[in-house]
């Protein structure tokens, strides 16, 4: 059997009970790295598992996965997923895969940044859809986000943007040559996301993402150093929140009192917090 195992947001002690019981058992353990990342290292997994894993990176699980799911019919196979298995579409297709091959799966569901954003105080039912914000280049600056943004703004509705990480990417010129060469990893902050979508309201000036809209931003959530910052998007592209992982929420307009009164005590500067809340939030449900 293929298991598909959630491994929450943090550190090796994350993984549930059944998920570890799994993963002691089974014949090959496989961890994706490359949708997400936990905040320590495959070697403290392995300490913790008392098993070996095998780091299944973007090529070897979108080009290689008949190598993953090789004798999953007779024998379990654990591929372990940060947050929850299904966050990511790539591992839909891996299921699907199992299925062509009459190969049995089960997943074992965990915290995934989907619903750990509860931690800023905001309501999940609250939110529309989620967006993904990647890193810009010179000649590349996708805007699709905007337009998703727009349509969770005309109904009030917060959207949680979650932030581009490269893992073992090759540059253009690497590529282009044949050359096996990848760059070091980077992962988005906060400060970036909020200055890219401030750069994008600049070129498109609809009044989506303000330098006055009021936003949350989160780091390592679920680790014992997780940091929140609420406050304009302005002043959030000058914030530092340490080490990654980000995420960041766009207010809607529909904001609770009660989840206005959670996101101050993390405001960067309560007093300009208020000011932008009263002008241009306050009775707008």
């Amino acid at each position: 059997m293929l298991y598909l195992v959630g491994l929450g947001l943090a550190d090796e002690t994350d993984i549930t009970v059944k998920g570890l019981d799994i993963v002691r058992k089974a014949a090959r353990v496989y961890l994706e790295a490359y949708t997400s990342i936990l905040l320590v290292d495959k070697e403290t997994l392995e300490a913790y598992y008392g098993r070996p894993v095998t780091v299944a990176d973007r090529e070897m699980v979108e080009s290689g996965s008949d190598d993953i799911l090789d004798g999953a019919n007779t024998s379990d196979v654990a591929f372990l997923v940060v947050g929850d298995p299904f966050g990511a579409t790539t591992h839909t297709d891996l299921v699907l895969r199992a299925r062509e091959l009459n190969i049995p799966t089960r997943s074992i569901p965990n915290a995934s940044i989907m619903s750990a954003i509860g931690t800023t105080g905001l309501q999940l039912y609250n939110f529309g859809q989620t967006v993904s914000m990647v890193f810009f280049t010179d000649t590349w600056k996708p805007s699709s986000f905007y337009d998703r943004i727009k349509e969770n703004r005309s109904i009030g509705l917060h959207t949680l943007i979650l932030l581009d990480i490269k893992v073992k990417e090759q540059s253009l010129e690497n590529l282009a040559r044949g050359r096996r060469v990848f760059e070091p990893p980077r992962f988005m902050t906060v400060a970036q996301c909020a200055s890219q979508m401030l750069e994008i309201e600049e070129e498109r000036a609809e009044g989506v993402c303000q330098p006055t809209s009021l936003a949350v931003g989160v780091a390592r959530v679920g680790a014992a150093d997780q940091m929140t910052a609420s406050g304009t998007l302005e002043q959030l592209s000058q914030i530092d929140l340490g080490r990654p992982l980000h995420s960041l929420v766009l207010l809607g307009r529909r904001t609770h009192d009660l989840e206005r009164d959670f996101i101050r005590d993390f405001a960067v500067d309560e007093a300009v917090f208020n000011h932008v809340w009263k002008t241009e939030y306050e009775g707008r449900q």
